[in-house]
């Protein structure tokens, strides 16, 4: 089970980077999914169709890997809905500081070599594990 676990995250992982390489080469654009939705919700005019579409492919991407392996998307914690959403606003309001998320930063930006986005990347992961140390702390 190990395995197939590492082998779906390369997998997973690449498809996610060869994406986002075929966006960056043919379109010109960066495929961070916060910018994309900021960008879908300000109803810019002849800037929306292809935002519709990527967000379209999200969706059906993730729809067709549920009905083609279900088990994948049972999830289990022991953390109270007030904790999740808080843990929601927290991402959101990093990404609006960072001005991306950890798509466009730490797949577009780091593959790119962008050392604002290398920075974005770094304190995500920091943040992320001074986070997680606080809560068990917390919570033991």
């Amino acid at each position: 089970m190990e395995y197939q676990a590492v082998l779906n995250a390369i997998v997973g992982g690449g498809l996610i980077g060869f994406g986002a390489a075929l966006m960056l080469l043919y379109n010109s654009k960066i495929a961070g999914i916060s910018g994309i939705t900021k960008g879908l919700l300000s109803l810019r005019r002849g800037d929306w169709a292809w935002r519709v579409a990527f967000v379209a492919g999200l969706l059906a991407g993730g729809a067709a890997f549920y009905i083609a392996k279900p088990s994948v998307f049972q999830i289990t914690t022991d953390r109270s809905l007030p904790v999740l959403v808080l843990a929601g606003l927290c991402v959101g309001f990093g990404t609006v500081m960072s001005n991306g998320c950890t798509s466009g930063h730490g797949v577009c930006g780091v593959g790119r070599l962008s050392r604002r986005s290398i920075a974005a990347t770094l304190t995500f992961i920091a943040a992320g594990m001074v986070t997680v140390f606080a809560y068990n702390f917390i919570a033991s």
